[in-house]
């Protein structure tokens, strides 16, 4: 079983719907995704082909699309869609009362 060490990132609202935040740890950079319909998933930010910089790419649905060579990771599991191979690493993240948390003891575990 996994430790819980939820730390507070802030409000969902300095999240842009169909956008990220990036959470700097000591283990990297983690990308907060919000999506139109205010779901929150949290990414490794290096996209799995070239590590671009996934926050900074285009969030649509479910998915966020790497803007340097337009690879579509799954927000959900990390994974590459399509004929591309490779995943980014997932963390926990919830929202409660409009504050985002961030599972730090999940930081160092790689997607499966």
């Amino acid at each position: 079983m996994s430790k819980v060490n939820w730390i507070e990132v802030g409000s969902i609202d300095d999240i842009p719907r169909r956008g990220a935040r990036v959470v700097e740890t000591p283990d990297g950079n983690i990308a907060i995704f919000r999506t139109i319909d205010d779901q929150l998933f949290a990414l490794e930010d290096r996209c799995p082909h070239k590590d671009g910089p996934l926050s900074q790419g285009i969030v649509h649905g479910h998915k966020v699309t790497c803007p340097l060579h337009d690879w579509v990771i799954d927000l959900m599991d990390g994974s590459a869609q399509g004929a591309d191979q490779g995943c980014a690493r997932t963390m926990d993240v919830k929202l409660d009362d409009g504050r985002v948390y961030l599972n730090l003891a999940a930081i160092g575990r790689r997607a499966a």
